[in-house]
C-alpha cells in the first residue's frame, strides 16, 4: 500500500489549520488517515509547525512518501535530515554518536535563526508601533492646534465687533429736541363798543370846553 505523508486541511475559511497525516495515497485529501503526525498553522508569524520526529522518521524510513509541501515543513523541523543520517549510520558511513552531533549542531543553528527571526519582527512591530503613535500624537496635536487657533481666531474676532460697536455709538451725534414754536397770538379787531368806549371821554371833554367859552 503507497503511503504518503501530507497536510489534511481543517479551520475554518480564511484561516486554514493543518493536520500532518500519513495516509493512503489513494485516499481523499481530507478522508481516512492511517496516523496523525503534527500540526502546522500558517496564520501565525512565523508558522507554528509541531510535527512527532520519531513517527515521521519511522514512516519515511517504511518508505512513505511526503508531498513537496510535507518535505518542505519536515525540512524546516530537521526530520529529513534525521532521516538521511540515519540512512548513513545504516550503511556505516558514520556512527550514531557523530550523526546525532550533526544533528544537534544543525538544529542549535536553526534555532538562533528562528529565534533572530523572532527578535527582528518583534524589533519591526515595535518600531511600527511608535511609528504609529508617533503619527497619531501628530494628528492629535495638530487637531489641537487648529481647535485653539480657531477659538482665538473668534475671540479676536468678537473684540473687534464689540470695539467697532462702541466707537459707532460714541460717534453717532446726539438728536436734541426741536424747540416748540409758541402760538401767535391772534389780535382780534377792537369792537364797536370798544370803540364807542374810547372816544367817549374825547367827546365829553369837547363839550365841556364849549361850555365854558359859553
Amino acid at each position: 500500500m503507497p503511503v504518503k505523508i501530507r497536510l489534511q486541511r481543517h479551520g475554518k475559511k480564511g484561516k486554514p489549520f493543518y493536520w500532518v497525516v500519513a495516509a493512503d495515497a489513494r485516499a481523499k485529501r481530507d478522508g481516512r488517515y492511517l496516523e496523525k503526525l503534527g500540526t502546522y498553522n500558517p496564520n501565525t508569524n512565523p508558522a507554528t509547525i509541531d510535527i512527532n520526529e520519531e513517527n515521521a522518521v519511522n514512516w519515511l524510513e517504511k518508505g512513505a512518501q511526503p508531498t513537496d509541501t510535507a518535505r518542505t515543513l519536515m525540512s524546516y523541523k530537521g526530520i529529513m535530515l534525521r532521516h538521511h543520517l540515519n540512512g548513513g549510520v545504516r550503511k556505516g558511513a558514520l556512527t550514531q554518536e557523530e550523526a546525532d552531533k550533526k544533528l544537534a549542531a544543525w538544529l542549535e543553528e536553526k534555532d538562533a535563526k528562528i529565534q533572530a527571526k523572532k527578535e527582528g519582527l518583534t524589533k519591526e512591530e515595535t518600531d511600527a508601533s511608535a511609528k504609529r503613535f508617533a503619527a497619531e500624537k501628530a494628528v492629535s496635536d495638530k487637531r489641537l492646534a487648529d481647535a485653539a487657533a480657531a477659538e482665538a481666531d473668534a475671540t479676536i474676532a468678537e473684540e473687534a465687533a464689540a470695539a467697532e460697536t462702541a466707537s459707532v455709538e460714541e460717534e453717532a451725534p446726539v438728536e436734541e429736541a426741536a424747540p416748540t414754536e409758541e402760538a401767535p397770538v391772534k389780535e382780534t379787531a377792537p369792537t364797536e363798543e370798544v370803540l364807542a368806549k374810547d372816544e367817549a371821554p374825547l367827546a365829553s371833554k369837547e363839550e365841556a370846553k364849549e361850555e365854558k367859552k359859553e
